[in-house]
């Protein structure tokens, strides 16, 4: 199960990004859902993505395409891009 404790570990980092980033109180990382809908239980808009994308960009060297970002709609699901967009840098 070694690919999914890669993507759990990135699973962690986006939540710390996204709480650093956003200024989120009262969620941990680890008390962060990974599976919350970002959008319609967070209230993150367009531009908050758009910043944790560049954050992101640079921590990973991934590019986060923005015809992507309506389908980031949580942390897995941004976990799971990321590390599928190492994956297929690694290969």
């Amino acid at each position: 199960m070694q690919a999914g404790s890669k993507t759990d570990t990135i699973t962690l980092r986006v939540a710390e990004i996204m709480i650093d980033e956003l200024k989120l109180e009262d969620v941990t990382p680890e008390t962060f859902d990974p599976d919350m809908d970002l959008v319609d239980e967070v209230g993150i808009d367009s531009m908050d993505l758009a910043t944790v994308a560049l954050v992101l960009r640079d921590e990973y060297a991934v590019r986060i395409d923005e015809d992507d970002y309506p389908k980031l709609t949580t942390i897995r699901l941004i976990a799971t891009y990321i590390q599928n967009k190492l994956d297929a840098a690694a290969a």
